[in-house]
């Protein structure tokens, strides 16, 4: 029996793009978290474990604290992480489909990230053939690895870009599976993308908030990438590897890049600056939770002059560790109970 694991989905739409998935998303359950009006009945097919939230659930169960979710942005899926129970949670968004390798197989993602999160990462020496084999010069005091944190998938067809480059190449296309997956250096950030993508509870979860954006902030789609700059800096740190390359998916929808460039565009000038106040980063903590309200007080230490919304979102990661721990031992209660 295939072990179950949670998938969030953040969605304003019908998923009918689950019946594509059957083979591969049937065995888990589906928490969904849909955005925009909690009245409109999300329709899911039949067959499925699956739960959807809105945001009566939200307000209900957060209750004040509920401000921390993001509208009107796909970061509304940290809510999903909040009520996922499993071990491993993959989220995907709702315009991606099975992809095929080269060979003309379907690919499973499920059954890679998990591969990828029970495997070992080798982030202090790169391997010039990946993590596939160890080359000849590769210290065999490093072969064991460390624990895999995050595996980060790939997209044929659209490729996630920001609005500029959608600008300038409309029509540019990922025709390339590249059949590999490499750990990414220690010491080195990367653009995380939320669109196909799976972590370790354990390991990063409290860590792995997707901050504030869309409605009401004056930033939309860096949720991924804050958390990605976030969760790569406390892993390097607590000695957690990342993975990004397989599994792929097949990314349909190319989304407007006028629309794009308005929500994009302080994230855009902001980018010079934090990617640098990431690479400085340091820690003392021990734990995930520790680590990131270390780097919630960084933030509100060093980024207001770039901004005051970075005040807020500084409050924001505070009260996601609360509402994190909360939640969790409500869980774990509430299964030993049970």
């Amino acid at each position: 029996m295939v072990p179950r694991l949670d998938i969030v989905i953040p969605t304003i739409r019908d998923l009918t793009f689950l019946e594509a998935w059957r083979p591969h998303f049937a065995p888990h359950r589906i928490l969904v978290v849909q955005d925009g009006d909690p009245a409109r009945a999300v329709h899911i097919p039949d067959g499925y474990d699956a739960t959807c939230y809105t945001w009566d659930d939200i307000e209900r169960l957060l209750g004040p604290d509920r401000w921390i979710i993001s509208k009107r942005d796909s970061a509304c899926r940290c809510f999903g992480f909040l009520m996922a129970t499993s071990r491993y949670v993959y989220t995907i968004d709702d315009d991606c489909y099975p992809a095929t390798d080269p060979s003309g197989e379907a690919v499973d993602p499920v059954a890679q990230h998990r591969h990828n999160l029970e495997a070992p990462s080798f982030q202090r020496y790169f391997n010039t053939l990946y993590d596939a084999e160890f080359v000849r010069g590769y210290p065999f005091g490093l072969r064991t690895g460390a624990p895999t944190a995050i595996s980060h998938g790939l997209w044929l067809n659209v490729a996630d870009l920001d609005a500029p480059t959608q600008m300038v190449r409309p029509l540019w296309r990922n025709t390339q599976y590249v059949d590999i997956v490499q750990s990414v250096p220690r010491g080195t950030l990367y653009p995380m993308s939320g669109m196909n993508l799976a972590f370790d509870q354990r390991l990063i979860g409290p860590a792995f908030y997707f901050g504030l954006m869309g409605e009401g902030q004056p930033l939309g789609r860096y949720d991924d990438l804050w958390a990605g700059w976030c969760a790569k800096a406390i892993c390097d740190h607590l000695g957690y590897g990342v993975k990004s390359g397989k599994p792929y998916v097949w990314h349909e929808r190319a989304s407007d890049w006028r629309s794009n460039f308005v929500k994009e565009h302080q994230g855009i000038l902001w980018q010079e600056e934090l990617v640098p106040f990431f690479e400085r980063l340091t820690f003392t903590g021990t734990t995930a939770t520790a680590c990131y309200r270390e780097l919630a007080q960084a933030v509100r230490r060093e980024l207001p002059p770039l901004d005051p919304y970075f005040l807020k979102l500084a409050e924001a990661m505070e009260v996601w560790l609360h509402v994190w721990h909360r939640v969790k031992k409500t869980q774990v209660d509430a299964h030993e109970a049970g």
